[in-house]
């Protein structure tokens, strides 16, 4: 069983919902990254960490100027795997790198898949891989014993759901609305009848993202059904404000995490 598995067992017999943090790896230079998942591990249960690239196609205002700063601070893929190893000698938590397909494609598949295991990750999302196309990335992290996390959209048809959600390990993404990631005012009244029909066909547990930003938003999606919430954009917002303050942006972290936690819970 997988550590991303494993966790999402433990939170239900204990009647809770995960709370999943993204933050982009880098954000706003390596060396703090570190300090910034030991804030959020406090009080999330996975984190994912974003490769910074050039054209992030499913990512908003936030996220983009977010890789930006991480680029501008000289970030790669390898300093991404280094940042990784660095955080695994202190915090055992889930980890997940969220990175598009053409940084595995450039390393090569099985070789990304194997370095960044060995680095400590517990999973892989890439946005821009259709499940069709997939075959390749989920042989490696199968070799790899890394779970590949596989988006489904309000748009995705009963056919492409079915096979998404037996290809998928760990949990599912599943995108509450259409469009980017980026905190929103309020989530959209079809998260609720969404999270049902994909419930009828999942065999793994499903963490819904995009748009959530509120402990309200966190709330709202565990009372309909999921086992989940992903919540990038806010935290993302934060590092953002805090840039020039790492104490207090560890602080701040670390209190939203709590806040949103606290929401998982019945």
């Amino acid at each position: 069983m997988s550590r991303i598995s494993a966790r999402f067992k433990e939170l239900s017999k204990k009647g809770e919902g995960a709370l999943i943090a993204f933050v982009t790896a880098g954000d706003p230079k390596p060396e703090l990254t570190p300090k910034i998942v030991e804030a959020l591990a406090k009080h999330t249960d996975i984190v994912e960490l974003g490769i910074p690239f050039s054209d992030p196609i499913a990512d908003g205002p936030t996220i983009q100027k977010a890789s930006d700063r991480a680029l501008k601070s000289g970030t790669t893929p390898e300093t991404v795997r280094e940042i990784i190893k660095r955080i695994r000698r202190i915090n055992d938590a889930p980890l997940v790198v969220m990175t598009y397909y053409n940084i595995v494609f450039k390393r090569g598949v099985d070789e990304f898949v194997k370095s960044f295991a060995a680095a400590g990750i517990d999973g892989i999302i890439v946005p821009d891989l259709p499940v069709e196309e997939a075959e390749e990335l989920l042989k490696a992290t199968r070799r790899h014993s890394v779970d590949l996390i596989l988006m489904a959209a309000p748009t995705t048809t009963p056919e492409r759901l079915k096979l998404i959600c037996k290809r998928s390990s760990g949990f599912l993404y599943l995108v509450s609305l259409l469009g980017v990631t980026g905190a929103r005012e309020k989530l959209s009244d079809s998260v609720e009848p969404l999270i049902s029909n994909v419930r009828k066909v999942s065999r793994v547990p499903i963490a819904v993202g995009f748009g959530i930003s509120s402990p309200e938003h966190v709330a709202k999606v565990i009372k309909s059904g999921a086992n989940g919430a992903i919540v990038g954009s806010a935290f993302v917002n934060l590092i953002a404000k805090y840039q020039k303050n790492e104490r207090r942006m560890q602080k701040e972290l670390e209190e939203f995490g709590k806040s949103l936690k606290a929401a998982t819970r019945p």
